[in-house]
């Protein structure tokens, strides 16, 4: 029991520090936009921005002051590996 409270606590805690670099925060701006690795860091952290999103309008899942193609394809690598869509090995059932 006291266990399940600590691992609770512990994941409450890493969401709370995570969404604080959810995209559409007000840290980016046409100047200074999100560039290839924040591209990666938001798509794995899209799961927390949809939910973050429901309760406040002003968060997307998608920061909308990027760089183009090098922040869309680092988004879209860490969505589909965040998935399990990018596997270089994966378990062969064994017949």
């Amino acid at each position: 029991m006291k266990r399940k409270v600590i691992l609770v606590m512990l994941s409450f805690m890493l969401i709370l520090i995570l969404s604080g670099c959810i995209p559409g925060d007000g840290s980016y701006t046409q100047q200074q936009p999100a560039g290839f690795f924040w591209g990666i860091w938001h798509g794995w952290l899209a799961p927390i921005s949809v939910v973050i999103g429901f309760f406040n309008r002003d968060i997307r899942v998608y920061e909308v002051y990027n760089t183009g193609w090098p922040y869309d394809i680092g988004f879209y690598m860490a969505v589909i590996s965040g998935f399990g869509g990018i596997s270089l090995s994966r378990n062969k059932k064994k017949n």
